[in-house]
Parts: C-alpha cells; sequence; structure tokens
C-alpha cells in the first residue's frame, strides 16, 4: 500500500507512521524550572546523533495551557539551558509511564513517580538514581519543525552515569538492564539478547 501523511489516506484504524520508524529509545528527560520545581518526561522522539562531541536530541511536541511555549521539559530547559537523559530499564517501565501523564507545572514527577531524585555533576539538574546510565547535557540549540509547537532539543553530553553493574569486560552490557524502546500505538520492547556483525572493510 500507499498512503499521503497530508492525506491520512491509509485506511487503517491508527496512524502505522511510529510503527514503521522503530524500535525508538526513550529519552526520559529530566530537568529543573526556574522555580526550582523538577521536572521528569519520557520522549519517544529521542536519539544520538554524533559522538565527537557526543550529541542527542529529543522531539517535543504538543502545548500545555501553563507553559508559554511547549512542555514543562523545553519550558525548563529554554530557562536553564540544561537537561538530563535518563535511560529506561524493563525494571523502570511503570515509573516511565507514570511520568508521562500531563502534571501541572509544579508537580515534581519524580515524587508523583517514587522515584530517587540524584544530583547532577555537570549540571543543576537532577536525574534519576535508579536509572542504569544519565547523560548530563547542556542545550546546544532549539529547533522548531513545522506542525504545531514542535520542536526539536539538541544537547551536548557533558557528564556520563553508568551503574558499574552493567560494565562486563569492558562494555556496557545492554542485556543486563534491558534497555526499554518505544513501537507504534501503546507497545514496547526491551532488549534482550543482542548479535554482532563486523562492518567489511
Amino acid at each position: 500500500m500507499f498512503y499521503r501523511p497530508e492525506a491520512n489516506d491509509h485506511g487503517l484504524p491508527h496512524n502505522p507512521f511510529k510503527a514503521i520508524v522503530s524500535p525508538r529509545p526513550i529519552g526520559w528527560i529530566s530537568s529543573m524550572g526556574a522555580n526550582g520545581v523538577a521536572n521528569l518526561a519520557p520522549y519517544s522522539f529521542f536519539n544520538a546523533l554524533c559522538d565527537t562531541p557526543p550529541m542527542v536530541m529529543f522531539g517535543s511536541a504538543g502545548q500545555k495551557p501553563d507553559q508559554a511555549r511547549g512542555k514543562d521539559s523545553l519550558a525548563n530547559i529554554l530557562a536553564t539551558k540544561e537537561f538530563a537523559v535518563n535511560i529506561v530499564s524493563y525494571a523502570l517501565r511503570e515509573p516511565m509511564n507514570q511520568t508521562a501523564a500531563s502534571h501541572p507545572a509544579d508537580v515534581d514527577e519524580f515524587e508523583a513517580a517514587g522515584l530517587t531524585k540524584a544530583a547532577g555533576v555537570a549540571i543543576a539538574a537532577p536525574h534519576v538514581a535508579e536509572a542504569p546510565a544519565v547523560l548530563e547535557c547542556k542545550l546546544y540549540k532549539v529547533i522548531d519543525l513545522p506542525g504545531a509547537a514542535n520542536t526539536m532539543v539538541i544537547g551536548e553530553v557533558v557528564g556520563v552515569h553508568m551503574k558499574d553493574d552493567f560494565i562486563v569486560n569492558g562494555r556496557f552490557d545492554v542485556t543486563r538492564y534491558q534497555p526499554l524502546s518505544r513501537l507504534g500505538y501503546m507497545d514496547y520492547a526491551a532488549v534482550e539478547e543482542v548479535f554482532e556483525l563486523v562492518k567489511p572493510e
């Protein structure tokens, strides 16, 4: 089949776009508002961009009535110029899902989801102490995208936390914590096994 996104003429009960572009890693973004209130929210439009220097991005869509622009994460990052990416393990699937709820800007999602708040080292924004890895980021650029309140946030990674339990034979072993990824619809997947392909010369 072929369909045009602007016409939405695929004839299916749900838009298949996010099922096609999958799996997508989840950027569990923590930030701190200018008022000192922490925020934590998952974004499934997230990925790494390059590694020298290490850069990441996430896409924020939509608008909250209690923010002048975008959602709480975007508002906080615009105010403080920093954020952290908390990697979501299979064990953290339920707390991550809890932080997807829409709360007023003055609600601390760490507390709402029963998570432990850890202080940043290179940034002031806190991160999830239970996360297997955390990327502390300084804002590089915010790019407005076509569509209603679609924004791309690009950050440079200035600090990395990794739990020692998951470092095996000099490698960060993802099968030890099973990173969660977002598929289409309400579907998720966890990495349980990996295989290696050696790039040809």
